[in-house]
């Protein structure tokens, strides 16, 4: 196997907006180069199936045919991304060496006592993808940390720490990444951290209840520039009762399911109200993560969805002491760098290099991970 490869990642996030594809090139250990990459919505009638398997999934409904359905559409979807890349970009399908193909999460349940059986749904199939596609692809990627005793998420700490081993100029203390997709998470990476250094965490909701918000409210799938928020106050009992939540004192690794927290404290408020309280719960949620961390940040990078919320960012810098800055400041890629990851992901999986560790996802050993579905010949 070559020292570096080329691979593309794809990530359809909880957020149910769509495909995110990208190239990478890389060793499994060092960023090596980014390439091209794109977005593609998900159409209404995917985003309907997609919810329908989540909720028969919730309910206990493994054999739904809500959820083969919605799996195949997935696998369909997933692969006409990889092929709508390919034609882009110019790259010729035997110059990828390999996919890092996500799937879809309907459900994530960890196990929250010792003992328990935790449990992560993907759906996709890596396998049909690899033939549709004709290239190899990895996917299955959380299954083994879980059977392991891990959480199974979060899984882009290790590639987070890639990034910032590459900052020009070098970070001169710890740096603490913010992603802002359906729930936030947080990477907490030691000046010249190695794997094992990494701490991280989900913090609580990201986008996820201001999306449920504003569509329950407004019709719109999110609030736009952060408008909504902008423009009401935050109602300070709604707030209160929210972080009330036993999962905010749990100390960490931790991980979260988008829909385990509720929309009930916030629901006799006014649209922009409820907008901003929520922005407000978001933004707290990850100051109280702080406290976990067991030295101060030198400054933090915000990356997906979220950063693009101006009320957001101005409810993270109001309440973090720390610089906050986009992932744009920095010359990473914002919207892609999900889709980076699994490339990334892939890479390592092939060259059996862990993907998981003890103070990332509670797994008792770096553990490796992902499933190679072989491409026909």
């Amino acid at each position: 196997m070559s020292d570096t490869l080329t691979a593309i990642g794809l990530m359809s996030g909880t957020s149910l907006d769509g495909i995110d594809a990208a190239f990478l090139t890389t060793d499994g250990e060092d960023v090596i180069e980014s390439g091209p990459a794109l977005h593609v919505p998900y159409s209404r009638e995917l985003k309907i199936w997609v919810r329908r398997a989540i909720k028969a999934a919730l309910e206990g409904r493994d054999g739904a045919t809500e959820i083969a359905r919605a799996a195949g559409e997935i696998t369909y979807a997933h692969a006409a991304a990889v092929e709508t890349l390919l034609e882009q970009s110019g790259v010729k399908r035997k110059d990828v060496d390999v996919i890092g193909f996500h799937g879809q999460t309907i459900l994530h349940r960890p196990a929250r006592q010792p003992g328990e059986v935790g449990r992560t749904w993907q759906i996709g199939d890596g396998g049909a993808l690899a033939e549709e596609t004709r290239i190899d692809a990895v996917c299955d990627f959380r299954a083994a940390d879980m059977a392991a005793g891990g959480e199974g998420a979060p899984f882009a700490p290790i590639y987070h720490r890639a990034l910032v081993a590459a900052l020009d100029p070098p970070a001169m203390g710890a740096v603490g990444v913010i992603n802002l997709g359906g729930v936030a998470n947080l990477t907490y990476v030691p000046k010249d951290a190695l794997g094992v250094d990494l701490m991280a965490f989900d913090c609580g909701p990201g986008n996820g209840l201001i999306d449920e918000w504003v569509e329950m409210k407004t019709g719109e799938p999110m609030d736009k520039d952060g408008a909504l928020a902008s423009a009401g106050a935050v109602h300070e009992e709604s707030l209160r009762m929210m972080l009330l939540a036993p999962y905010l004192r749990r100390k960490p690794p931790k991980s979260l399911d988008r829909y385990d927290f509720k929309l009930d404290p916030a629901t006799r408020l006014s649209p922009e109200d409820g907008a901003a309280t929520l922005t407000a719960f978001t933004a707290e949620c990850v100051r109280r993560s702080e406290a976990f961390l067991p030295e101060p940040v030198e400054r933090w990078i915000v990356c997906g969805g979220g950063r693009r919320n101006p009320a957001m960012m101005r409810a993270l810098r109001a309440r973090l002491e720390a610089p906050v800055k986009s992932a744009e400041d920095f010359g990473w890629r914002g919207d892609d760098l999900e889709a980076e990851c699994f490339a990334y992901l892939a890479v390592r999986s092939l060259k059996k290099l862990p993907l998981s560790y003890p103070m990332t996802t509670r797994v008792p050993a770096p553990t490796r991970g992902g499933v190679l579905r072989r491409a026909p010949v």
